[in-house]
């Protein structure tokens, strides 16, 4: 009996990012709200599962995205739930090719009782996002509801604009290389460690930024040799290498001795024992890049102050699409996504 009642509940791990979260949304989203057929001409629909939707008007696209978000704490080194909630649908829009974000929407739930010198802290932080990334809030709404378990705030943002051409996550082929844009899993670890006292003295701050300018300086840098581009939110690395091979049907190998990390990061993913590659970023993106142009890409991403870090990080192969290796220095090993939720409540 106590199975089934599991099964006709959400856990938590149904929002990690992983396996589980793809199959809730194609079990039941994907039934609720797919088109028919999957992908009409001139629509990238929720079928696509990318990080943005897309509608063809004349020759370019319209990208749309939406996220909600709930972080516990809501302050944190590097950041807040204000900045975290702007920059999250430019980010997205990025990743499709969208770099100047048209205009935002923003909708915020709040608890009965919710500081109002908090509410104003993270509308400015908020304001201050969007100036950096050259967007603007043209609409939202507020709530207030009564006490509940969900942290005092819930933001949810939504951001569209254009893009010429339309850069999706499917499209890695044989050969082409993984470039991340900077160190990996800032924002889990200062989000878990401001959660826990774990560092009071440590320099460990979260990346969250809009990276949108550092995006179109990839772009701009070699026309059309960005192949595809994610960001390792949720389930960090891993689950977004995962779903760029698993969609564009490649095989991807990983160079751990070749993935940026600060002492910092390490440090604390020791502590709790998590891997590097399973940590949320919120400041980062994934690109496929041709082998011919990843010298020309890498050094426009380093040209920006958010990606001085950035490295290649992996190969696309033939062999074994949809797998991930990590190849250690000493070996090879598989690659697996985790099922739980690592880390509740980090963006």
């Amino acid at each position: 009996m106590s199975g089934v009642m599991t099964s006709d509940r959400i856990s938590l791990k149904r929002g990690a990012g992983g396996p589980a979260m793809r199959r809730l949304i194609d079990e039941s989203f994907l039934r609720a709200f797919a088109t028919d057929p999957q992908i009409p001409a001139g629509i990238i629909g929720v079928s696509a599962m990318g990080d943005s939707g897309a509608v063809r008007i004349g020759d370019r696209w319209l990208v749309m995205t939406t996220d909600s978000h709930v972080i516990q704490p809501l302050f944190f080194a590097g950041g807040d739930i204000g900045r975290l909630a702007m920059a999250g649908p430019i980010n997205d829009l990025a990743m499709m090719g969208a770099t100047e974000a048209l205009a935002l929407t923003c909708s915020v739930i709040l608890e009965d009782g919710f500081p109002r010198a908090d509410l104003d802290r993270i509308l400015e932080s908020m304001r201050r996002t969007c100036r950096e990334a050259a967007a603007i809030v043209v609409a939202g709404d507020t709530k207030v509801i009564g006490k509940a378990d969900f942290g005092g705030i819930v933001i949810t943002t939504t951001g569209v604009g254009f893009a010429t051409p339309l850069v999706r996550d499917a499209g890695l082929r044989p050969g082409d290389r993984i470039v991340v844009t900077g160190t990996l899993g800032d924002h889990g670890m200062a989000v878990m460690a401001t959660r826990h006292d774990l560092l009071l003295d440590s320099d460990l701050q979260s990346d969250v930024a809009p990276i949108n300018t550092l995006i179109r300086g990839a772009l701009d840098a070699a026309a059309g040799a960005i192949t595809a581009m994610k960001a390792p939110t949720r389930g960090g690395v891993s689950a977004a290498v995962h779903e760029m091979a698993a969609k564009s049907r490649v095989g991807v190998i990983l160079d751990e001795t070749a993935l940026p990390v600060r002492e910092s990061v390490r440090g604390v993913a020791e502590l709790v024992g998590i891997e590097p590659l399973l940590i949320a970023n919120e400041g980062k993106a994934l690109l496929g890049v041709r082998a011919d142009a990843v010298d020309r890409v890498l050094a426009a991403v380093r040209g920006h102050p958010l990606g001085r870090d950035a490295a290649v990080i992996g190969v696309c192969t033939e062999d074994r699409p949809g797998t991930v290796i990590l190849d250690t220095g000493s070996g090879c090993r598989l690659l697996t996504e985790p099922e739980a939720e690592l880390l509740p409540r980090i963006c």
